[in-house]
């Protein structure tokens, strides 16, 4: 027998063991499912035909709002005088066949019985869980017609996506049930007026689910800037919002982008927190990092539920990582995705960055995406004094001292005076003693000294750092062509998104 010829055999011999082991494992959940109630007949019993012969029109639907369908779906049903809601056995095989496949396979070989409802926990706020239907069909009438919907929700690792299909006898039925469906997701998210972040999946990043997070509060006293610059910036994130019907009346676009540029720790991310607790009708999207794949997601989402905020937080580390979805740089994603929206659409979208040198090409590239762009640099003496001021607001320090440390801290940020006046808290605690002016000077001269050098640095600070001289803002480099917040003499706000 030559190689060829025993080659072939065996690739024969391999397909017909296959396939007999597809045979014996359908034949086995087939006997499993002897003496449980088949699938077919109470499915054709609802629809009054063989529900095999069928067209099933399927919808997909985003993993990031499997609850709001669950919502949607409920009251679709409700409206239209309620249903029941059946479970479908077979195991994970169910997640591998479309309801089309399943119904066949069911009147073949019985696989599919009926079974439990499949539900899944999903959060729908903060503190705040919903359990939705992951696998079960929806028998109800609209508007007397019979219907079948089938609800499943994702299985990344069998590449399986949330879907709904929809069977029915009635022409055009399918697509107004789910065209209900889509406008009830809308008016009825879970998502709206709320503060989320989108995660990704380590099967696919579009796979990933949703973290609700408790909308923050800072007021604007907490926040130390430039004079006039909060309310530059406040009038143009939450401005706009509050009078967009007299701007649209005017023919004036409602979308915008703002970007907030400056070396780390001077108070972008505060800021950010600030606008955020102020937009209390908002629905609010915050990416950073990997996540930031998801802004298509997060755009398409924001469309449906504004008013809603955007915040892309550091983009420049992103600035040339290509996409998941495409082979363009992931900030060229970012930037098409607030071009891709609709003038009249109250979206706003709030970048942060650290480095706008590494962003500018990408800006320039794509003008008109962000319309307002705003540095938050080094704090000044005044700034300095003012965050002493708010983060040592009950402490007992003396006006002198406080005008001292202000300005012996020169080059330093937001994030430095929130350390140091922790650092002479803690002071005072070793000692057993109370907080006093000495050890706010003491916990300056520490964190100022030449072995501190590299602690300021990882504060956001200016200094020198051994073998690489003098730095400069923390490696922030000027951009030409980006109108700076307040010239020279700026100030800063306290950092960190979460307290």
């Amino acid at each position: 027998m030559s190689p060829r010829a025993s080659e072939s055999d065996l690739a024969s011999f391999l397909h017909a063991f296959q396939s007999l082991s597809h045979l014996a494992q359908r034949q086995a959940e087939a006997d499993q499912a002897r003496g449980r109630e088949p699938l077919l007949p109470a499915l054709e019993a609802h629809l009054g035909v063989d529900p095999r012969g069928l067209a099933v029109l399927t919808e997909l639907v985003s993993p990031l709002r499997i609850a709001d369908a669950d919502v949607a779906i409920e009251r679709v049903v409700a409206s239209h005088g309620g249903g029941t809601v059946l479970g479908v056995g077979g195991g994970d095989q169910r997640w591998h066949n479309g309801l089309s496949e399943i119904l066949q396979v069911a009147g073949q070989w019985g696989q599919f019985p009926l079974g439990p409802v499949d539900y899944t926990t999903v959060p729908v706020g903060p503190d705040e869980e919903r359990a939705t239907v992951s696998y079960g069909l929806h028998l109800f009438r609209h508007d007397d017609v019979p219907v079948v919907l089938l609800q499943r929700g994702g299985r990344p690792q069998f590449g399986s996506q949330p879907q709904l299909e929809v069977l029915t006898p009635g022409d055009g039925v399918a697509a107004a049930v789910l065209a209900e469906i889509r406008e009830a997701m809308n008016a009825h998210s879970v998502l709206r007026g709320q503060v989320v972040t989108f995660t990704t999946s380590s099967y696919e990043p579009g796979a990933g689910g949703v973290t609700f997070v408790r909308r923050p509060r800072v007021s604007a006293e907490q926040v130390v800037l430039p004079e006039g610059l909060l309310a530059r910036v406040e009038r143009h994130v939450l401005g706009i919002g509050r009078h967009r019907a007299e701007l649209a009346a005017a023919g004036q676009h409602l979308k915008r982008g703002v970007l907030l540029y400056g070396p780390p720790g001077t108070g972008k991310t505060h800021t950010v927190r600030h606008l955020v607790g102020a937009a209390q009708d908002s629905t609010v999207i915050l990416l950073s990092g990997r996540s930031l794949q998801l802004v298509t997601q997060a755009a398409d989402t924001a469309r449906a539920l504004q008013p809603a905020i955007v915040v892309l937080e550091d983009c420049d580390l992103v600035a040339e990582e290509r996409s998941h979805f495409s082979s363009s740089p992931l900030l060229f994603e970012v930037l098409d995705a607030l071009d891709g929206l609709a003038a009249d659409c109250d979206v706003v979208f709030l970048l942060t960055t650290n480095r706008a040198d590494v962003l500018e090409p990408a800006l320039a590239q794509r003008p008109g995406r962000v319309d307002l762009a705003v540095e938050i640099p080094l704090p000044d003496l005044r700034a300095r004094r003012a965050l002493l001021d708010l983060y040592a607001a009950d402490l007992p320090f003396g006006p002198g001292v406080r005008d001292e440390v202000a300005a012996g801290a020169e080059g330093t940020t937001a994030s430095f005076a929130k350390e140091l006046v922790r650092r002479s808290v803690l002071r005072a605690v070793e000692r057993e003693g109370e907080v006093g002016d000495d050890d706010l000077r003491t916990s300056l001269e520490e964190m100022m000294a030449d072995g501190g050098a590299l602690t300021r640095v990882l504060l956001g600070g200016a200094g020198p750092v051994d073998g690489q001289g003098p730095a400069s803002a923390a490696g922030f480099v000027s951009v030409p062509g980006v109108a700076p917040g307040a010239g020279p003499a700026a100030s800063a706000a306290a950092s960190g998104w979460e307290e």
